[in-house]
């Protein structure tokens, strides 16, 4: 097997592991949604979450890139306005083989990146103004691959239903506030004790066991798009430079405008602390940095590709 072959059978299997994860930790926050629901009130509930994950997904699949796009204020950019810009969104499309996204600007000076849409064929890539005005051409080709990473692998898609069934089930949870009378108590006194208590282990647990799968899906995609978008920008240095540049910026010039969107954006716009790292949408960046220098090797002058991503 020669080197390249190689490299392309090293990159499917990552590629497809991930896949594997992404699966099996949305069937856990769907079940982890059902168990919620039947928990809080037996088969009716049940059946009513159930109904949930049917209608939020529905909605997630047709508008959520409409919704994104609305809750950032993002304006699309004319090709007029920046022609070198949508020249370099075509070309790393085409070299992804998927149709040339809709171009948006975010009016804020944070520098910052995200994709949206739930197909390659329905997708958009929106960019904010600090992100043009503090990276080179070079930089920026690697953030917008990977931004088309993302749309290549479907992971915009799974992102938001990722989102909504986790914040469903973080709803469900809290609902036991309102209606803590009824949810907490039965007719059965023998029980009663051991069902406000189970109840109280869901108010408590389902909401974090819902964030942690969460996270765990948005971070094992972030990998990916890394990974995809070095391959399609040919250059994983710049991306590793652009990334180290943003999360400077990010830390600088937090941007809370909608929190509940932040796993949709390169890096972290949100500020916090070393706890708060704990439940980040995004991998570490010191890791998505020496994995992405571990792709680019001189050797004789030249570049060459080394799989980083098993």
């Amino acid at each position: 097997m020669s080197a390249g072959d190689k490299r392309i059978s090293e990159n499917w299997g990552h590629r497809l592991s991930n896949a594997l994860k992404t699966t099996v930790l949305l069937a856990g926050l769907t079940a982890l949604l059902l168990w919620v629901g039947a928990r809080l009130g037996g088969p009716q509930g049940l059946l009513i979450a159930g109904v949930f994950v049917v209608v939020m997904n529905f909605a997630s699949y047709w508008f959520s890139d409409r919704i994104a796009l609305a809750m950032h204020g993002a304006r699309p950019v004319a090709y007029a306005d920046a022609p070198w810009l949508h020249q370099m969104v075509e070309r790393l499309a085409a070299r992804a083989g998927i149709p040339k996204p809709q171009v948006y600007v975010l009016p804020t000076r944070t520098p910052n990146a995200f994709a949206t849409g739930r197909s390659p064929a329905h997708a958009a890539v929106a960019v904010t103004e600090g992100l043009v005005e503090i990276l080179d051409r070079r930089e920026l080709e690697g953030v917008l691959a990977h931004e088309i990473g993302h749309v290549k692998n479907r992971d915009t898609l799974i992102g938001t239903v990722a989102a909504t069934i986790a914040g469903v089930i973080s709803y469900a949870a809290q609902s036991l506030f309102w209606f803590g009378g009824s949810l907490l108590s039965r007719d059965d006194e023998e029980d009663g004790l051991g069902h406000a208590l189970g109840n109280l282990g869901v108010l408590l647990v389902a909401p974090l066991a819902a964030t942690l799968l969460q996270l765990a899906v948005s971070r094992s995609r972030e990998y990916g798009a890394d990974a995809t978008g070095a391959e399609l920008c040919g250059d994983p240095d710049a991306l590793a430079d652009a990334l180290m540049k943003l999360e400077r910026g990010a830390e600088l010039m937090p941007y809370d405008r909608a929190p509940a969107t932040s796993h949709l954006f390169i890096v972290n716009p949100l500020s916090g602390g070393a706890i708060m790292g704990l439940f980040s949408t995004h991998p570490p960046m010191d890791e998505r940095v020496r994995r992405l220098r571990a792709m680019s090797a001189p050797r004789g002058g030249g570049r060459a590709w080394r799989s980083a991503w098993a």
